[in-house]
């Protein structure tokens, strides 16, 4: 018996058009999972799906809005339809915008609360909204697990990203409220963990870790002073312990925060 395995489990990702959803996307696909790709992107998400396809896969598309709840309702009776359960839900749309920073030559009189606001809304009610909604098949199954993407800034608050790591850090809490609501009321099939991931390029983070010719800014080099691997992740490591969380290799585990940062947060001086 292969504990890891999830093949034609149903795996519903949002932000799965981002940099990390898309190698969630190809790597579960790959596992003979059934993949349900959520975003706002229509032409990367379908182009995905067809790259899924076309490499034996199985993925469908489905525009959505992580705050819209009637769009969300309508993917849950697209997917239902479709599949006819939800095995997993991997909660990764999320994001940061400038007004809910701090630069360096700003102090915090200056942040801008509305920014902030939908950097919170975004990232925690992008991910208790679809927790909502997706977590009834989970119940009316006896079983699920939902895997939520907190972050490094959700443990040690990093200079710049206020509103990010307050959110991210309310991720967390949320994470382990629902593992007991979840299990007390409906059993112990349904699961709620999350993941931390330290720093990996995306298209959000790129403009502040690397210039325009390719090289280091300060703060990257501030970054991977201070990460004992003395490198940025690559997707492709977040997605051993998502195989993990997903499968039945992780039936007891709820509750948890696992955090991939190439030592990150466990290094001082």
């Amino acid at each position: 018996m292969n504990l890891f395995d999830v093949k034609d489990r149903v795996i519903v990702i949002t932000g799965a058009t981002g940099v990390l959803g898309r190698a969630m996307v190809r790597h579960f696909a790959e596992e003979g999972a059934k993949v349900v790709i959520l975003g706002r992107n229509k032409q990367v998400g379908n182009q995905l799906a067809d790259e899924a396809v076309k490499a034996g896969g199985t993925a469908v598309f489905y525009t959505t809005d992580v705050l819209d709840k009637a769009r969300l309702e309508q993917n849950y009776a697209d997917i239902m339809e479709r599949f006819g359960r939800i095995d997993v839900l991997i909660n990764g749309a999320g994001g940061n915008m400038p007004g809910a920073t701090i630069a360096p030559d700003k102090t915090l009189f200056d942040l801008d609360l509305e920014a902030m606001r939908q950097v919170v809304d975004l990232n925690l009610f992008g991910t208790v909204l679809p927790t909502m909604i997706f977590a009834r098949a989970m119940v009316a199954q006896k079983q699920g697990s939902i895997i939520n993407i907190a972050s490094e800034a959700g443990l040690r608050p990093l200079t710049r990203v206020a509103g990010y790591g307050v959110a991210k850090a309310a991720v967390i809490n949320f994470t382990k409220y629902m593992c007991g609501e979840l299990a007390t009321k409906f059993g112990p099939g349904l699961r709620v963990n999350a993941i931390a991931p330290g720093f990996f390029l995306t298209e959000q983070n790129r403009t502040l870790l690397t210039n325009p010719d390719g090289s280091l800014t300060p703060r990257a080099e501030t970054i991977l002073a201070h990460t004992p691997f003395k490198r940025f992740g690559e997707p492709e490591e977040l997605l051993g312990t998502l195989q993990w969380l997903a499968s039945d290799a992780s039936r007891f585990v709820s509750g948890t925060l696992t955090v991939i940062d190439g030592g990150f947060d466990a290094f001082s001086i």
